[in-house]
């Protein structure tokens, strides 16, 4: 487990470059907020969550198959990964950021990407926050 990436894995680094060759401008993995997210649009209020399928328990993703061996303990890893997902994902929608989650498994088709992250971008944020 010492070998798997925790920031700049080549999906994260594909929603990057994929969102600056939109014209986007970001911040990377924010300290001052909730679980560090991956990308922050401070402009836009809006952070993109690049997920691993197998990390973070993406439901029917073949990217997602639990092992065999020890099937107890990764169980116990990756539903504990999509608790501390969701009470983060809470946390920050609770403080006004629109949060998108981008799965591993959906950034291989640049068109569909750009066209969610667009989308994504263009709506505005409900139940936002005064600063």
């Amino acid at each position: 487990m010492l070998a798997v990436r925790r920031r700049d894995t080549a999906p994260e680094l594909r929603v990057r470059s994929t969102l600056h060759a939109m014209g986007f401008r970001f911040r990377l993995h924010s300290k001052d907020l909730p679980s560090t997210p991956d990308i922050v649009l401070p402009r836009h209020r809006k952070i993109i969550l690049v997920h691993g399928c197998f990390w973070h328990g993406h439901d029917m993703c073949k990217r997602a198959t639990r092992p065999v061996n020890n099937a107890d303990t990764w169980a116990a890893k990756i539903e504990g990964n999509r608790r501390r997902d969701q009470e983060n994902l809470d946390a920050l929608r609770s403080l006004g950021w629109g949060v998108l989650i981008v799965w591993e498994c959906e950034v291989r088709d640049i068109i569909l990407l750009e066209r969610r992250l667009r989308n994504f971008l263009e709506q505005p944020v409900t139940g936002v926050r005064p600063v």
